[in-house]
């Protein structure tokens, strides 16, 4: 379950925070009965709800992208989203932006291979550069080899790459927030764990190369 205490229905924020909740969950109480639409649990809202200029901050970020004011193509956009979701390994990010690359008619190929784009032949030139773009802004922290941005600013102009750059970036910060909090999708235990040893297993051995030593 999620880390932090979710805020109800009775004790959210009348004007930053009610109107989202009557907007994704009617007139539930979210924390009471969970569940939205796309049937994640919901608890992102409610734990943010917490702080409400958080709340109402990030709610302002996401009206942000989607603005008839961006330039940048909304595919373009989602592949980022979705690629910095991956690499968190937020299944939330992940799976929410999976859903949006389909509404917006991203062909299913293209949406399977954003996990091994690589060696994919289904990506154009500019979504192969943005996804490199991608890669480097999320695991490698914003290190973008100079070829990488020069790839980039053949198929974009400065407002595009800005755009992506400050999305992606907020949406990286998404997938980290949902995995430490364990919200939504993301409320996974960490598969990374020692597998017990057989009995009779001696560790001694095994980590002597089979070489018992008999100094004491």
């Amino acid at each position: 379950m999620a880390r932090l205490r979710q805020v109800s229905r009775s004790n959210a924020d009348p004007d930053r925070v009610v109107p989202i909740y009557d907007f994704l969950f009617g007139d539930r109480d979210p924390v009471a009965e969970p569940g939205t639409s796309t049937g994640t649990p919901g608890d992102w809202w409610t734990v943010f709800a917490l702080v409400p200029d958080v709340f109402a901050h990030c709610v302002s970020g996401f009206g942000l992208y989607r603005s008839p004011e961006r330039r940048l193509d909304p595919l373009l956009r989602e592949l980022g989203q979705t690629r910095a979701g991956w690499l968190v390994a937020s299944q939330f990010v992940y799976s929410q932006h999976c859903k949006s690359c389909r509404g917006l008619g991203m062909d299913e190929a293209k949406i399977i291979a954003i996990a091994h784009w690589e060696v994919a032949d289904c990506f154009s030139p500019v979504e192969r550069a943005l996804l490199a773009y991608t890669d480097y802004l999320v695991d490698q922290h914003g290190r973008v080899p100079q070829a990488v941005f020069d790839e980039l600013r053949r198929h974009l102009d400065d407002e595009e790459i800005l755009e992506f750059t400050y999305i992606t970036s907020l949406y990286f910060m998404h997938a980290v927030m949902t995995r430490a909090l364990r919200l939504e999708f993301d409320d996974r235990d960490d598969p990374i764990v020692e597998v017990d040893a057989p009995d009779g297993f001696d560790a001694a051995v095994f980590a002597t190369d089979g070489r018992r030593s008999d100094r004491s």
